[in-house]
Order: structure tokens, then C-alpha cells, then sequence
């Protein structure tokens, strides 16, 4: 597992605003796929409003015609209906608003360490779903078509949407396909016993701890045959929860999945796990140490200290490129092997 030398490979100062009056704070958690000749990122970038004096600014869309229109809020500081929720929402007299909101970038690359990030977003906040920000995409090749899905947050909560590209240029939206609250999806790269399958992760706010499981669906809108696959463990990595990263990865020994880990301190490991490659909800192979843990810098400072959070990851020739967001701030790379991660499992 060694860290890119260069790391990060996407800065928040890399990404133009989507808005006048906008501000990026963050470009992390991407997805990641070779298109062509070339490694794309999706980026989920978060935004702030630029700060003013004595006034409170937030960022919204406002929904016309079908379309997010992005738009600054503006209070007084000293407006008795402004309440400060926290570090990341305000309530106006009644209404939550986020500090900041996250859509959908693109980052290209034909060397896989130099990106150019697209100056405009890919897929953004359209409708009242959607309206607290879309985050974390997961990027699947099926069939020719890619298969986006990706967290969308509003005062309904949030759940999985999914939409499909052939171009990176356009997209077509398909719909929720995990109501709330469910998360980390990530759908295997071929049907398994002649289904679409994919890993998610449900809230669990009574009995228990997030945990991953299994689901399977016969077009990928319609999802059933839930099973639990994975639930935390009892150390301190495992401690509050876990979740799936990118799509999991056929070997000869079984799907290779990597996932991310919330512990004591509020502290984000990556670990790897090995599925059965008939019965995907069989754990082969799962260590009691993670893959790799936060101790760089960029890794240990940012707006959210000691994460590290993969959902993108390409493989070439064997050779694995894993990208993965690292305090919610910038997007980085570290870079192994198929058979290397697997050593580590045995």
C-alpha cells in the first residue's frame, strides 16, 4: 500500500465554484472508472457561501422547470429566527439550512495522477430529493452503460439514486433505488446466479450497528433478497460502524471488497474483505487489522480529521489504484496490487 508521493492529487483550490458567491471547501470520497484513455474522478465537491460581515450565508437551489438553480442565503447575524444547529446547518425560523452542499464533479486524467476538474458540476441537486446535496457516487461498467449512484440528502432524509451514462457528458437520472436511510451502495460489475447484486448499508437506529449487506435486483431498480453480510466488530476500529467502498473486484479467490470502518475517536480505517464469488453474502476471508489507516497530514488534518473514505477504485494489468478521500477536504491515491491486497487477507 504505498501513498502517491504527490498526494493530494485534488486540492479543493483545483475546483471552480459552481456559483457566484459560492466557495469550495471540499473535493473528496470519488469514484473513479477508466473511460477511453483516461482515469475519471468523480468528485463529490462541497460548497460553502463566501463569508460577509455581521450576515450568515448559506448555500440552496432553488427548483424550476426541472432544474436546481444555485442561489445565497442571506440572514442577519442578529436575527432572532437564526439559530446555529451546529458546524454544518443553521435553522431559519423553522427551516434547516446546511453550512455547505455537495454535488458531483468530474476529474480527468490520462496519467492517472494529473486531473483537469470539468469548471462545471455533473450531477447536481434538480428537484426536492435532492435538495440538501448529492454525495459519494460509485461508478459500475455494466453492459456498455455506466451505473452512477450516489447519496441524495434532503429534510426526507437520505437515500440511494442511481443514474446512467455512455459519455461522462450526459446522464440520465433513474431514480431512488434504496429509500432512507441507506448509503454505500456499491453494485457488482456482473450479475451473480443471473441478477444484478450490490452491497448497501442501512441505518440502524434501534437493535445493533450499520452494518453491509447484500441485495440483489433483476434491472437494478427494483432490489430485494436482503442479507447481512459484514457487521462491526468488537475493537476500535469497528466500534460505530462500517460501509462499503467501490464496486468489489472478481479475483480467482473470491470478490475483493474494500470498505471503510468508523471507530473509537470518530476515527475512518479502510479494511479489505474477501466475498464468495457464488454466495457473495459468505465472508472467505476478512483480517483483524485494516489495510492501511490515517497517518499522513492530509490524512489527519482537514475539516474532518483522521478519515480516510474509498469509493473509487481501477485496476490494470493488476495493478490497483485506489482513490479516496482523506478529513473530508481532497481527493488522494494510493497504489498496491490485486495480489498484494490478497496476501494480507491470508
Amino acid at each position: 500500500m504505498i501513498r502517491y508521493s504527490k498526494n493530494p492529487v485534488v486540492r479543493p483550490e483545483d475546483v471552480k465554484p459552481s456559483a457566484e458567491g459560492f466557495k469550495v471547501v471540499g473535493a473528496f470520497n470519488p469514484a473513479a472508472v477508466k473511460f477511453g484513455n483516461e482515469t475519471l474522478l468523480l468528485l463529490r465537491v462541497a460548497e460553502e457561501c463566501v463569508k460577509v460581515k455581521n450576515k450568515i450565508r448559506v448555500p440552496a437551489y432553488k427548483f424550476v422547470n426541472g432544474d436546481g438553480i444555485p442561489q445565497v442565503l442571506e440572514f442577519d447575524k442578529a436575527d432572532p429566527d437564526v439559530k446555529l444547529k451546529d458546524t454544518r446547518g443553521v435553522v431559519y425560523k423553522g427551516i434547516d439550512f446546511l453550512s455547505s452542499l455537495s454535488h458531483i464533479r468530474i476529474a480527468r486524467s490520462e496519467d492517472g495522477v494529473n486531473f483537469t476538474v470539468d469548471d462545471k458540476p455533473f450531477i447536481y441537486p434538480q428537484n426536492e430529493q435532492e435538495k440538501y446535496g448529492i454525495e459519494d457516487a460509485r461508478v459500475t461498467y455494466i453492459d456498455g452503460k455506466y451505473y452512477i449512484n450516489y447519496t441524495i440528502v434532503s429534510e426526507n432524509s437520505w437515500s440511494t439514486a442511481l443514474s446512467v451514462t455512455e459519455d461522462f457528458k450526459t446522464h440520465k437520472r433513474l431514480g431512488v433505488i434504496f429509500y432512507p436511510e441507506n448509503k454505500d451502495v456499491a453494485i457488482f460489475p456482473e450479475k451473480v446466479n443471473g441478477k444484478y447484486a450490490a452491497l448497501h448499508r442501512p441505518n440502524n437506529s434501534g437493535f445493533g450497528k450499520p452494518s453491509i449487506w447484500y441485495a440483489e435486483s433483476p434491472d437494478l431498480l427494483h432490489w430485494g433478497g436482503h442479507k447481512c453480510v459484514a457487521k462491526p466488530r468488537d475493537n476500535r476500529f469497528e466500534s460505530m460502524k462500517i460501509g462499503g467502498g467501490s464496486s468489489p473486484l472478481k479475483t480467482s479467490e473470491g470478490w475483493l471488497c474494500i470498505y471503510h470502518c468508523k471507530g473509537d475517536g470518530q476515527r475512518y480505517t479502510l479494511f479489505a474483505m474477501l466475498l464468495d464469488l457464488n454466495e457473495p453474502w459468505k465472508i472467505l476471508k476478512r483480517p483483524e487489522k485494516p489495510l492501511i489507516e490515517p497517518e499522513a497530514d492530509y490524512e489527519i488534518n482537514g475539516f474532518f480529521g483522521n478519515v480516510l473514505f474509498t469509493n473509487g477504485m481501477v485496476e490494470e494489468n493488476g495493478r490497483l489504484w485506489i482513490y479516496y478521500g482523506a478529513s473530508d477536504s481532497c481527493s488522494c491515491l494510493i497504489i498496491s496490487t490485486v495480489d498484494e491486497i490478497l496476501k494480507t487477507l491470508k
